[in-house]
């Protein structure tokens, strides 16, 4: 191969990266939301500014944003080992506060499911009673709520939704972690029960 060759190869592979640089991003670099609206957080470190941004990847489940850790005042964040231990807990119920879809994919062993669209109206399931059109959660059980992780909004939709209808929040811990952090550590997984 003769030095031309060498150069017109060259040209060619600075052409095609080029390109591709300028081509339009990939479904899976899409920008998603961390928190709220915001795409992109800009932080300055000693070799200057950098862009924390945040695509969709085969282990992060779902387009949400962060979640924060406490999603109402009064509940206790928990991790894997509260939520264990209240698998056997006859007090605490573990629940699967995701869209019926979810559950019906895999869900954590001896959940139980209510969506987080219906928990309002569900509150009997968690020890609660109807009087005279409001809620009595005197005898609530203490309750462990999941979605799909940090970003999911949907137990901590619900959690919001219980605390309007009067429902302890000194008895609801939040596993925020949820099944994204349930299934990187490798813990064992059913398929939701109707």
């Amino acid at each position: 191969m003769g030095w031309k060759d060498m150069i017109l190869r060259t040209l060619a592979a600075m052409l095609a990266l080029v390109a591709l640089a300028l081509a339009p991003a990939a479904a899976g670099d899409e920008k998603l939301r961390i928190i709220g609206e915001y795409k992109a957080f800009v932080v300055e470190t000693d070799d200057g500014k950098v862009t924390i941004t945040r695509v969709m990847t085969d282990c992060a489940l779902n387009k949400g944003f962060l979640q924060p850790m406490v999603p109402v005042e009064g509940v206790t964040p928990v991790g894997e080992i509260e939520v264990l231990k209240g698998l056997n807990d006859p007090d605490t119920l573990v629940v699967d506060m995701r869209e019926v879809e979810w559950f019906a994919e895999a869900t954590i062993p001896a959940a139980r499911h209510i969506p987080y669209t219906e928990v309002a109206g569900r509150l009997d399931e968690l020890g609660c009673k109807k009087s005279d059109g409001a809620w009595d959660c005197a005898n609530a059980k203490k309750i462990i709520a999941f979605c799909n992780g940090p970003v999911c909004p949907q137990s901590p939709q619900a959690i919001k939704a219980m605390h309007r209808e009067g429902f302890p929040m000194s008895k609801v811990m939040y596993y925020r972690g949820g099944m994204l952090s349930w299934k990187a550590l490798g813990f064992t997984t059913v398929e939701g029960d109707f």
